[in-house]
């Protein structure tokens, strides 16, 4: 287990076997079995209070900053990555560039199981993943998504949801 750079605003829980550094987690973040989460010295990974990581997920902050909101959840096996492309062959890179951008999920969001959140993509507030989904364009605030590439699949009503404003 690595853990280092770590900026903790209250308490969290975080199993051992899992990997993390370079990243400021809000009060009652949890991260289960076997998760790798980090950031860079100069892009830290920022996880908002009471979210929750599940096992086996990899969130690659390295090369661009990763922000994932306050009640946020993370099901098993998904992957969120700031940087992506085949960075062992420069000759492949010619055709397809290493890809790096910022990602920012918003307050809120369930990410189901087993999805690919790519570079730059930005989902706002109450969003919605589907389990297998590969997401690499961004969505507004209230959007339920899924499929691969992830396309909308409806819209959420503000109005069905028990609201607090103070926490947005």
């Amino acid at each position: 287990m690595r853990i280092e750079n770590i900026h903790l605003n209250g308490s969290a829980v975080i199993d051992p076997s899992s990997n993390i550094n370079n990243i400021e987690l809000g009060d009652g973040v949890k991260i289960a079995r076997r998760c790798s989460v980090y950031g860079s010295a100069e892009s830290i990974l920022t996880v908002g209070e009471n979210s929750y990581i599940g096992m086996n997920s990899v969130i690659n902050g390295y090369h661009a900053k990763v922000t994932i909101g306050s009640n946020v959840s993370i099901a098993q096996n998904v992957i969120i990555m700031a940087d992506s492309g085949p960075n062992a062959s420069p000759q492949l890179q010619k055709i397809f560039p290493i890809q790096i951008a910022p990602v920012n999920i918003g307050n809120h969001s369930w990410i189901g199981a087993a999805a690919v959140i790519m570079p730059g993509v930005h989902l706002g507030k109450y969003c919605i993943v589907a389990a297998n989904s590969f997401v690499s364009d961004s969505f507004e605030d209230y959007s339920v998504i899924g499929g691969s590439p992830a396309r909308l699949l409806k819209k959420l009503d503000p109005l069905d949801l028990a609201m607090d404003t103070t926490h947005e």
